[in-house]
């Protein structure tokens, strides 16, 4: 049970990525707030790593390429996902995000040789009914759920580089895929500007106490607590549970708060097609989790995966 606590740290930190970005609001353009999400969550990693390993910070030489690699899709990812919650309510976002077990079930078998089940096939059919149930393309948020989905894509190309590498959690690790995540990013902040850092949000939904805070620390809080805090705690709670377990959880807890958060701080009440939607598409997910890791239990012949 001592990865309660860690878990809920990392389901709650997630969780609020949504409500951080629209408390900036237009306060910060989205594309210099991306730098500053990885960028302070590399400053918290900085400090928080050595006291969690009680090691320095040391460059794994031996693996530049990972560094390289993992930080684009990083900053990718993070990317897009913040643009996606510009543009959409929260709970839009996190359901339509979390079709990315389905792409990562696509790229394991294209490039991982990971055989499908007929079983699969079902799981499919059942996500389908539960996009065309969502109709991302309507209610006026079409580009936001767009993109969400798109982002489900790239974190399932990262989940996929990093199995095929045999990349772990390491804490070590992750800082510095967060810091070259914020080096490539670094260039949007000289295209788009620093933004306005002490303004305050006067952004509709938004509870006035909300509002007198300046964008600035809403912009630290998006990098410290939903993505460094996060990243620091899931490799925490990898260390204490299966990855797969983790994945599960995350999958049917994540959005829940997520949505939960978006209407208790934002006012934003999904449609009733997205609940019900998104109630097949987060099922069907969770069925193809569990269905990917009980194959990963079987006998696994390794073919051209360059590790197992």
């Amino acid at each position: 049970m001592k990865y309660l606590l860690p878990l809920l740290i990392v389901t709650l930190a997630e969780a609020s990525i949504g409500i951080f970005v629209k408390l900036v609001g237009d306060g910060i353009p989205i594309f210099s707030l991306n730098f500053y999400r990885v960028f302070f969550a590399a400053l918290f990693l900085a400090v928080t790593v050595p006291i969690a390993t009680k090691k320095g910070l040391k460059f794994p030489t031996n693996n530049k390429k990972d560094v390289l690699i993992v930080g684009f899709l990083i900053a990718l990812q993070i990317s897009f996902f913040n643009v996606a919650m510009s543009l959409a309510p929260v709970a839009n976002v996190v359901i339509f995000w979390s079709i990315a077990p389905f792409f990562t079930f696509i790229f394991s078998t294209l490039f991982l040789g990971e055989k499908p089940e007929r079983r699969h096939i079902w799981i499919f059919l059942l996500a389908i009914i539960g996009i065309i149930v969502t109709k991302p393309l309507s209610g006026g948020h079409a580009a936001g759920n767009l993109i969400a989905l798109f982002d489900g894509a790239v974190y399932a190309a990262m989940v996929t580089y990093i199995r095929s590498e045999g990349i772990s959690e390491n804490n070590n690790d992750i800082f510095w895929f967060m810091s070259m995540a914020a080096v490539y990013l670094l260039p949007f902040l000289f295209v788009f500007g620093i933004g306005d850092l002490l303004s305050v949000n006067a952004a509709q939904n938004i509870p006035g106490l909300l509002q007198s805070v300046p964008v600035l620390i809403w912009a630290i809080c998006l990098g410290v607590i939903s993505t460094g805090l996060a990243f620091l705690f899931i490799s925490i709670v990898l260390q204490k549970i299966n990855a797969n377990i983790y994945s599960l959880i995350d999958i049917i807890v994540s959005p829940i708060v997520a949505a939960i958060f978006g209407f208790l701080v934002l006012g934003e009440i999904p449609s009733q097609n997205l609940v019900f939607g998104g109630a097949i598409l987060l099922a069907a997910g969770v069925w193809l989790t569990k269905s990917m890791q009980e194959q990963s239990e079987k006998p696994y012949r390794c073919g051209n995966v360059p590790k197992c």
